[in-house]
């Protein structure tokens, strides 16, 4: 258990090699970890900007929900940043004065994930020699990020339900309640639904945190952010070495951007720390890069849909991500995108695409004519 009361660094992104000509430009959102030469053994992005239109629209919708004290659900492949998307949560509301609050549950056993979680009184089990408040009252009046949520064990789920049905925890060996104010932002690398589906994690559990729906796209989803990342990584490793300024020739520009980054933010620190480190000049090549070929079978995300998905499952996975960029009139939207699909599908026959969507032809005309599809005179 970690605790953190400081916010991390939110800085613009620096190339030390063309600082200079990048001034007149509007610089990247950076986030780091408070301590991240601390980090160096960890799996976890250490880095995430919002340079990229995807990752830019997901940053603004990260402003417009952080404020509220509803919980959050991060989706994201491993070493996407997630628990860096969930910190940017946590300093952006009331809360970012009070502790945040990281933990993974994965990393306990189910005999000491439930202590760990919510405490012990002394004598509570073999080898309890003092009382130890758990993760939830170490974050009261913060955040409580716990990463790797499908991994608790079912029996946990009830209990973690309840407290956040109830407010309060119970110790183990204890029959008092302890009041907590605790804001709860998950995160996992699964389908919580399929989940949900196999009866592995329960269904009341999934919706009491998917309040708020975060989905982080992957490092090849939002290729806007490699350079900005890559740079950020040489110009942290490179004053780690001591070294001099560094830059990206062309032809290593290029690798890196048509890599497919199956390890995301983490994968391309360590090509870039390992580049620097085999590099003797001030330019850093396509030949100083070692990228993985390995062909990983991931597991598809919230913001894509599952292999052989059906139209139905397709059609959810799309309207997700369209919620996750907010906009005026949204259902609007939708009905007309429809409409005028059905319409191209029925080779513009309105007769044909109002029988198809089940409404009449007035309903259709009215809607394609106010969507400028057709003229009103036809």
């Amino acid at each position: 258990m970690t605790a953190y009361t400081r916010p991390f660094d939110v800085l613009p992104s620096v190339d030390a090699s063309s600082a200079a000509d990048d001034e007149d430009r509007d610089a990247p959102t950076l986030l780091t970890f408070p301590n991240p030469r601390k980090l160096t053994t960890s799996i976890r992005a250490t880095a995430q900007v919002f340079q990229d239109p995807r990752s830019a629209a997901l940053l603004e919708r990260i402003r417009m929900v952080a404020p509220s004290d509803a919980n959050v659900l991060i989706i994201g492949e491993t070493g996407t940043g997630k628990e860096l998307i969930a910190r940017h949560v946590h300093d952006l509301s009331r809360r970012s004065g009070k502790p945040f609050v990281a933990v993974n549950c994965g990393a306990f056993s189910e005999s000491l994930v439930e202590s760990e979680l919510f405490g012990h009184e002394k004598g509570a089990f073999t080898g309890a020699f003092s009382a130890k408040t758990g993760w939830f009252e170490a974050a009261n009046g913060g955040t409580l990020f716990l990463d790797e949520i499908g991994d608790l064990p079912l029996s946990i789920q009830v209990k973690l339900l309840r407290v956040l049905q109830e407010r309060e925890v119970v110790r183990l060996g204890s029959r008092k309640s302890v009041p907590i104010d605790v804001r709860v932002v998950a995160a996992t690398n699964v389908r919580l639904q399929d989940a949900v589906a196999a009866g592995h994690f329960r269904e009341d559990l999934f919706y009491r945190l998917h309040v708020v729906h975060l989905a982080l796209p992957t490092l090849r989803e939002r290729p806007g952010d490699i350079l900005p990342l890559a740079r950020h990584f040489i110009e942290e490793y490179r004053q780690r070495l001591g070294y001099g300024a560094v830059r990206l020739d062309a032809g290593a520009e290029q690798k890196l951007s048509e890599h497919g980054w199956p390890g995301n933010i983490r994968e391309l620190e360590n090509v870039i720390h390992h580049a620097l480190l085999i590099c003797q000049h001030d330019v850093l090549g396509a030949e100083h890069l070692h990228l993985s070929s390995l062909n990983i079978q991931r597991r598809p995300t919230e913001s894509e849909p599952p292999a052989h998905a059906t139209p139905q499952q397709a059609l959810e996975t799309v309207l997700r991500e369209l919620f996750n960029e907010p906009r005026d009139q949204m259902f609007e939207l939708i009905e007309d995108t429809v409409m005028r699909t059905a319409f191209e599908f029925c080779h513009r026959n309105q007769v044909q695409a109002a029988r198809l969507l089940g409404i009449s032809r007035n309903i259709l005309r009215s809607r394609l004519i106010k969507s400028r599809e057709i003229s009103a005179l036809k």
